[in-house]
């Protein structure tokens, strides 16, 4: 995988480039809102062409997105036990 950052806010937004799929990669945003003692994120990928995205879903290289929020969820369950949250 490589890529680039384009924007990095703290605490509210990061977008950057996937330079594996050379031209036809997307950009993705991944935006996060505090919603009390929560945060919503939100991922978004932008290609440069329909084709773009059907060869990117024809590759499967969209399919690990979901799995992806799950080792997340699994990490933020560790460290709110690990801190001794509930």
């Amino acid at each position: 995988m490589g890529g680039r950052y384009i924007e990095v806010t703290p605490h509210a937004r990061i977008v950057w480039t996937n330079d594996e799929g050379g031209e036809g990669g997307a950009i993705t945003t991944l935006t996060f809102e505090e919603r009390g003692d929560e945060t919503l994120v939100v991922m978004q990928d932008l290609y440069p062409s329909k084709e773009a995205l059907d060869a990117a879903i024809a590759s499967g290289s969209t399919s690990g997105t979901g799995e992806q929020f799950k080792q997340l969820d699994e990490l933020l369950v560790t460290l709110r036990t690990s801190l001794g949250r509930s």
